[in-house]
């Protein structure tokens, strides 16, 4: 029982010892595609500490069909690999507005699920910039049967840091 109890801790203290410090307030684009989110997003974060964040993303995308806008609200847990480069993972939800192009029939929808990517922090060399690729799974919850059930959305993030 000792050494599980041993174990148990060593791990957690491994752990620990890799958070990243998450910088208090960063803003820029997220530029992605997939089967759900937008295309094109004006993305903040926002630290709570120094181990996690906010992420607040608002977007439009014009598809084939339709056209839509949403928002994206994403907690993250952030872990340090390497000086600068991190990775971070947590559950969030959506919300959007999408509109048929063809027949005008327009579809609200609420998604839940989480995003998972790695990041470059650039301070280290003296630059305030800090790059992302992430992939954000979401399942949409409502709207007519186009645009409800599981989809995802990937992209590359680029945000200045104050």
């Amino acid at each position: 029982m000792k050494k599980i109890v041993m174990i148990f801790a060593l791990a957690i203290g491994f752990a620990t010892a890799g958070w990243s410090q998450v910088n208090s307030n960063a803003i820029g684009a997220r530029l992605g595609g997939g089967t759900f989110g937008s295309g094109i997003e004006i993305s903040y974060q926002k630290g709570l500490s120094d181990r996690n964040r906010l992420e607040f993303d608002l977007g439009v995308n014009n598809g084939k069909n339709w056209n839509g806008f949403g928002l994206a609200v994403i907690y993250h847990w952030d872990w340090n690999i390497v000086e600068g480069l991190n990775w971070y993972v947590g559950p969030g939800g959506a919300i959007s507005l999408f509109s048929n192009r063809y027949n005008n029939n327009t579809s609200f929808n609420l998604g839940v699920g989480g995003q998972i990517g790695l990041e470059y922090d650039f301070q280290g060399i003296g630059a305030p910039l800090l790059l992302s690729l992430d992939a954000r799974p979401m399942w949409s919850l409502t709207g007519d049967d186009e645009y409800r059930g599981f989809g995802w959305g990937a992209a590359l993030g680029i945000r200045y840091i104050f």
